[in-house]
């Protein structure tokens, strides 16, 4: 029984889901604004609405919010995904605003 295969969210995410240092108040507090262009970076150290690590690396648009957590959509058309995310796990990109 100890040689089964893992398969949970976290599975084959080591170096992928490295913490990227102490997260600041200010990213805690980020609230990107609608119609602004993110990066989703997973912050491994919160798991609060942490996108599955598949999406790491993905831009989006926010269009809009489901209590402190951001609906992003990823992709055009019928094949567009719509995920919720906790801000802390978003970077704003330059000139991505509209």
């Amino acid at each position: 029984m100890a040689n089964r295969k893992a398969k949970g969210m976290r599975a084959k995410t080591r170096h992928k889901l490295q913490s990227r240092g102490k997260v600041t108040v200010n990213r805690l507090l980020l609230k990107p604004e609608i119609n602004s262009t993110v990066q989703i970076n997973i912050e491994a150290s919160v798991q609060r609405a942490m996108p599955h690590p598949r999406y790491q690396g993905r831009t989006g648009i926010v269009v809009g919010y489901c209590g402190e957590a951001a609906k992003v959509k990823i992709g055009k058309g019928e094949s567009a995904k719509m995920l919720i995310v906790h801000p802390v796990h978003l970077k704003v990109l330059e000139g991505g605003k509209k």
